[in-house]
């Protein structure tokens, strides 16, 4: 690992990442990798989750992030004889850490950040999807020449210059406290239990295939999905039918003999989400399992309690728990008594709901597709990790933000005023330039006086600076 972190840091050094053609060149070569190879990609998630997908849709947010990612300077004119700029540098060596859920997608959309940031890259795919972590390491050697993979468990223990990690919280803990002893800053997107409400005020069958796609699409193992149900006392008989019939469109008659259905990832997992069904509620739809082929039918559990061990876990697997409640407000106050999801999902046409739901801290809230939150900007909070990314959000958690003051020798005749000695008539001068440059820097950001609640307000701070301005001019 030492060895790893010592060719990426030479790399850094050499400066070439810096030099934005060769950024915008990285980039392209990002894309061209993804669409050149589709069909490997394609094969490999078959292989490793028996994920079948239309793959251009995993292509989007890599393509939705790079155009959004913009790696310009900031500049910033705070008065008329200074210039104040924030110059954006990459941080240095980078780890992104990746995660089995999303093999692809998680590793190449926060490579997009490093990348436009002008960072050296060491990528950790999951050894898990072993298939899929082979194609990205052969294939990164190939297009991009400031990314290295690497599989060595003790990466994390060096000293990087930020860690990106998705997972579980028990594995972003474990990060977080490995990279805490070299004092490495960390981003985390954790999975958690994402919460979904379906009101009483809703059209159902619209909701009951939106959930039913989101929670079982991948055999349910996605960061983002729904991870159980608060539906209201009063349409949950036609929220099951509903779902019912959404799975029978989706799936057939035996999910196990649908190409559209994926598998457990691991054995471990299946044992998992397995006992946590038998454990948890009452079975309604599915709840057949195949040990051998790591098969979990996609099932429909109600009757669930919060003391259920589905309800203290994620699921991680294609069981939806459901749980009744009596109004939006016990929904509310469910949720909030957990620990911050990542995101919820609400289904809703009364127009009250997105107000009361404002009363909920989280990383993101839809009442749309489930496919947007790949899109969506948020950062993440408590339990669902620390930071945020996509986009321009991503660019700046993989830069520096180093404040450069420019000030030349033409405001040296006032400046000379601040060395001592000091003596009355000094610092009566100190104070008249104070108040000359605070007006200088009103009149000339003239724009930023909005901040202010009115325009007679604002009138009234100009004029007291005017008028004092002007008094010491004439004593002077």
């Amino acid at each position: 690992s030492a060895e790893v972190l010592r060719r990426a840091r030479d790399a850094f050094k050499a400066g070439r990442t810096a030099e934005h053609g060769f950024r915008l060149a990285q980039l392209d070569a990002l894309v061209r990798l993804v669409v050149e190879h589709e069909c490997d990609f394609v094969d490999a998630l078959g292989r490793d989750l028996h994920k079948v997908i239309l793959f251009h849709l995993s292509l989007v947010p890599v393509v939705f992030n790079i155009n959004l990612t913009t790696f310009s300077f900031l500049s910033n004119k705070t008065t008329a004889l200074d210039e104040s700029v924030v110059v954006s540098e990459p941080l240095g060596v980078v780890l992104i850490i990746g995660s089995w859920s999303s093999p692809v997608q998680q590793c190449l959309v926060p490579l997009v950040g490093a990348i436009a940031a002008g960072n050296c890259v060491v990528i950790k795919p999951s050894e898990i999807c072993s298939h899929t972590a082979e194609l990205l390491h052969r294939h990164f050697a190939s297009y991009l020449d400031n990314v290295i993979t690497s599989y060595l468990p003790e990466l994390v223990e060096q000293k990087f210059d930020h860690v990106f990690f998705t997972g579980g919280v028990c594995s972003g803990t474990k990060v977080s406290q490995a990279a805490a002893q070299t004092l490495t800053p960390v981003t985390l997107v954790l999975r958690g239990k994402n919460p979904c409400y379906v009101d009483q005020q809703c059209e159902i069958n619209a909701a009951a295939r939106r959930i039913a796609w989101a929670r079982f699409h991948n055999a349910g193992q996605s960061m983002v999905a729904p991870d159980y149900v608060l539906c209201h006392v009063g349409v949950k008989e036609r929220l099951q039918q509903a779902l019912r019939c959404a799975l029978m469109q989706f799936y057939g008659s035996d999910p196990r003999e649908s190409r559209s259905f994926g598998r457990i990832v691991t054995t471990e997992n299946f044992n998992r989400v397995r006992d946590l069904l038998w454990r948890s509620g009452k079975v309604v739809m599915g709840g057949q399992v195949n040990e051998a082929e790591r098969y979990i039918a996609p099932t429909i559990v109600v009757d669930v309690v919060d003391t259920d061990p589905i309800m203290q876990q994620e699921v991680s697997g294609p069981v939806l728990p459901i749980v009744t409640v009596q109004s939006v407000d016990e929904a509310i106050g469910f949720i909030n008594k957990r620990d911050k999801p990542l995101c919820v999902y609400v289904y809703s046409s009364n127009s009250k709901i997105p107000l009361l739901l404002d009363q909920l801290s989280l990383n993101g809230r839809t009442n749309s597709e489930y496919l947007l939150l790949f899109l969506l900007t948020g950062g993440n909070v408590g339990s669902s990790g620390i930071g945020c990314y996509h986009g321009r959000y991503s660019f700046d958690t993989f830069s520096h933000k180093k404040a450069c003051l420019l000030r030349g020798l033409r405001v040296e005749c006032m400046t000379y005023l601040r060395y001592p000695p000091y003596e009355d008539r000094n610092l009566s001068l100190v104070t008249w330039a104070s108040t000359l440059k605070m007006l200088l820097f009103l009149l000339c950001n003239d724009e930023k006086l909005c901040d202010f609640q009115c325009n007679e307000e604002k009138c009234c701070i100009l004029n007291v600076l005017k008028k004092c301005a002007l008094n010491k001019l004439e004593h002077y």
